[in-house]
């Protein structure tokens, strides 16, 4: 729910909703809590209960269990010299691209950029939008940060020109000039 908050166009939607509750008489809420109730498997559904039992108890819905939202890293062209602090940084992020500030997560401050992490899927006009927003008079630039490959990074035996390393020198093979045949 909260990723169709954050991205879809819901002002339409808005709309009929207010229409809808100003012609029953009734609260918005109510309104969209009915609609809920309309599309809830009959097995799902709260039992009935009179208005005061509702007001007088609170019914806490079993938890969703919703699969974890795919998060994607990215770069931004502010840092610790540039004074940002996380905080800021949200506050922005909030503010400009309309994403929950629970979803952004590990904000890594550095020098001169910071690494973040945010929901898969930004709109591609809100990421043009991002590059040129400022913080502390600094655009943010942000950029995707690609994921790395699977492969194993370390040592290679290999040098440049293809010819390879040996870092141990190996008994069996040591230097035969000397031996006469």
């Amino acid at each position: 729910m909260q990723q169709i908050l954050n991205s879809e166009n819901l002002e339409p939607y808005r709309a009929l909703l207010s229409v809808i509750a100003a012609e029953l008489d009734a609260d918005i809420l109510d309104c969209a809590a009915a609609l809920v109730y309309l599309n809830q498997p009959e097995a799902a559904r709260l039992p009935a209960a009179s208005r005061e039992e509702q007001t007088a108890t609170i019914r806490i819905l079993p938890p969703l269990n919703l699969p974890p939202i795919k998060m994607v890293r990215y770069r931004l062209d502010v840092g610790r010299i540039h004074q940002v602090t996380a905080e800021e940084i949200k506050k922005v992020l909030v503010e400009e691209s309309g994403v929950d500030k629970n979803n952004i997560n590990r904000v890594d401050i550095h020098g001169l950029y910071t690494i973040i992490e945010l929901p898969a899927g930004m709109p591609p006009d809100i990421f043009q939008h991002l590059k040129t927003v400022e913080i502390n008079q600094q655009k943010l630039n942000i950029a995707r940060i690609k994921a790395r490959s699977g492969k194993k990074r370390g040592k290679s035996n290999f040098r440049r020109g293809g010819r390879q390393r040996n870092p141990q020198p190996d008994s069996q093979s040591s230097d035969l000039s000397g031996v006469g045949c």
